[in-house]
């Protein structure tokens, strides 16, 4: 069982120190996994990884009760945190873009920025939708690799599967999201 875990369950099972030492534990890990996906981002589009991290453990729950079974739990959770966070930037960058009178509020001020424009990862956001509803481990591997930067070693690891086996769940994934993207702009 790895130190994650363990305190996992530890917070599970009401240890309140759990919680910080899950931060502790993580929260470098986590932040190396933003900072080494924000160096593959687009020239000119900046994000800072403390911010993301941060924003995403508050959306976790921070200090409050624990619910991941363990260590692959807890880190699809951060993905798919990362994931709405980049989500609901661009929609609110979108929605003011539009004149729709949405108020700017400072947390928009974080430098947090997609790799793609907005709209193609709201598309993107749809399509993962769609992926996770027919194959959910393929989609878990996705929200790994593209929203938290995870090798796919990494990524691998985390789902507790072959790398051979992420390769193939990788490049299916692939091909599958960029068809239904084909289809999306198509239409």
């Amino acid at each position: 069982m790895s130190e994650v875990t363990e305190i996992l369950v530890a917070a599970r099972a009401g240890d309140e120190a759990a919680a910080a030492q899950l931060f502790e534990l993580v929260y470098a890990e986590l932040r190396q996994v933003a900072a080494r996906k924000m160096a593959q981002e687009i020239a000119g589009q900046t994000l800072q990884p403390t911010a993301l991290v941060n924003e995403a453990w508050l959306r976790l729950g921070a200090d409050g009760p624990q619910h991941w079974r363990n260590r692959a739990h807890f880190f699809a959770a951060a993905a798919e945190a990362m994931r709405r966070i980049l989500v609901d930037r661009a929609r609110r960058k979108l929605a003011q873009r539009r004149g729709t009178g949405v108020a700017h509020e400072d947390i928009a001020d974080l430098q947090i920025a997609a790799p793609v424009p907005d709209e193609q990862l709201l598309e993107l956001h749809e399509a993962l939708d769609r992926l996770a509803a027919h194959h959910p481990n393929r989609a878990e591997l996705v929200k790994l690799r593209y929203f938290t930067g995870l090798t796919l070693d990494e990524a691998a690891e985390i789902l507790d599967i072959s790398v051979p086996t992420a390769m193939r769940w990788w490049n299916y994934a692939k091909a599958w999201l960029f068809r239904e993207l084909q289809k999306a702009r198509s239409s």
